[in-house]
């Protein structure tokens, strides 16, 4: 029996309901993990497993997407390695912020975000007779997801980096722009920016 089933009256942070939040892109629903959970803490138990990453809540990937230093323009250091529970902070501060801006179950804000977030295409270097080129190439799901999430986290450190504005407020700022397909929303506008690239290998 799935723990959906075992669990089914589980809220996140005992607010949010994962039971009504639907998954509309059919390429993203098998990657995008909506089991009930209370706190989106894994405990790192997917590390070793080959793809497992699939089956980690989606709120807890935001959260360990939001664990990288801040500093602009930089790779991430491992200054912000391990600070789950701060992290953890800024995406539940952000949900309530979505709440009272948009009246809607952040959870579905946030599935909504990654959908108008996840590129379908790319383009990949091919070597020919020693001339190399780029050829345009679907994504699988996983990919499509993960680079959903990274578009928002930079976009999310990139806006709050100096700036007034608190990162939590920045982060649902965010969300709401990419779950209604804003061109404003830093990840929307970095996947049509991918897919016209990769329009142009074809």
């Amino acid at each position: 029996m799935s723990q959906k089933l075992e669990y089914p009256n589980l809220h996140l942070w005992n607010k949010w309901d994962f039971t009504q939040v639907k998954v509309e892109d059919i390429g993203l629903a098998s990657v995008v993990d909506l089991r009930p959970t209370l706190v989106p803490h894994s405990g790192g138990r997917h590390e070793h497993q080959k793809f497992s990453k699939s089956k980690v809540n989606v709120v807890e990937r935001l959260a360990n997407q939001m664990m990288h230093f801040g500093k602009k323009h930089a790779k991430n250091t491992g200054r912000m390695g391990g600070k789950k529970q701060k992290s953890l902070n800024i995406v539940r501060t952000a949900f309530e912020i979505i709440n009272l801006k948009t009246g809607q179950n952040p959870i579905q804000v946030l599935v909504k975000a990654l959908e108008h977030s996840a590129p379908n295409e790319d383009t990949t270097r091919m070597s020919y007779g020693g001339v190399v080129y780029h050829i345009s190439v679907d994504i699988s799901p996983t990919r499509r997801i993960d680079i959903a999430f990274r578009f928002i986290s930079e976009g999310v450190r990139e806006a709050a980096f100096g700036s007034m504005k608190g990162i939590e407020e920045v982060l649902a700022d965010e969300l709401i722009l990419a779950a209604s397909g804003d061109s404003n929303s830093y990840a929307v506008k970095k996947k049509n920016e991918q897919e016209r690239i990769a329009m142009a290998s074809r």
